[in-house]
């Protein structure tokens, strides 16, 4: 049959990312202590176009993505899917986005109770023929700040809210990219309080009293994020966003940086 899409564009535009959006399948993400856990992945995958193609085929980036939602996969997997849309496509340049929830295990800070806590998560790679992947790890991290302004000036009490980190890093190496686990655990030391998604009455007790302890503007937040950064091994470069979702105002506050490290 007519392959259409090799056919010829006269219109001279070669074209940076052409793919597929939103793609949902279930992938295999590696866990720290071993074996994965199964997630459901929401995916973007594009590859280059030369300006001379009239376009890609598409059909191409699920046969490429099929056989890995089998497979547990990290940065090293993300590495040989990019090389295989790069061959599979005849492509100058392969990008991949998988976004999914990540579940870590947190026991309650008195009582132990055990739970899961969901995390944002993402696997960003991108490839260009005959040069090594950039990957970019995502994570964002629940938590709660407490405003120290508050603490200072009431009488009793202190206005708290939920708060975000967003971070993206990536490393010297594409793969030796820390483990979500261990980004999770460290960003959570820079709020006021972790979350834990089961309380009981005495573990309420703790994390009201420990962010009162403990109050941190979002400002404070970001700060100690980036210094916790700084300190791990083989970052190269990070962005980062705080959000608190403002209990006593109808808006938030914001806060983000972005640094590389020489």
């Amino acid at each position: 049959m007519k392959d259409v899409q090799k056919s010829h564009d006269a219109r001279g535009i070669e074209i940076q990312h052409v793919g597929v959006n939103e793609v949902h399948l279930p992938f295999l993400i590696k866990k720290k202590e071993g074996g994965f856990q199964q997630v459901l992945a929401s995916i973007r995958f594009t590859v280059s176009l030369p300006e001379k193609y009239k376009g890609t085929h598409m059909s191409r980036f699920l046969e490429v993505l099929m056989p890995w939602s089998q497979k547990p996969i990290e940065s090293r997997e993300m590495d040989s899917i990019l090389s295989d849309a790069l061959t599979r496509l005849e492509a100058e340049s392969a990008s991949l986005k998988i976004r999914f929830k990540y579940f870590i295990e947190k026991s309650a800070p008195v009582s132990g109770r055990k739970s899961l806590l969901d995390i944002d998560c993402s696997f960003s790679g991108e490839k260009k023929r005959g040069e090594p992947m950039q990957f970019t790890l995502g994570v964002v991290v629940p938590c709660t700040s407490l405003c120290p302004c508050s603490k200072e000036i009431s009488e009793y009490g202190a206005h708290n809210q939920r708060s975000v980190i967003r971070v993206k890093l990536r490393c010297e190496s594409a793969h030796r990219t820390p483990w979500i686990e261990d980004i999770a655990k460290a960003l959570e030391k820079c709020a006021s309080c972790q979350i834990y998604p089961t309380l009981k009455r005495e573990d309420e007790k703790y994390v009201t009293e420990h962010a009162y302890d403990n109050p941190k503007f979002v400002e404070d937040i970001l700060r100690d994020t980036v210094l916790t950064l700084r300190k791990l091994p083989g970052i190269k470069w990070f962005s980062i966003e705080c959000e608190n979702f403002e209990s006593i105002h109808n808006h938030n506050a914001f806060a983000s940086h972005e640094e590389t490290i020489v």
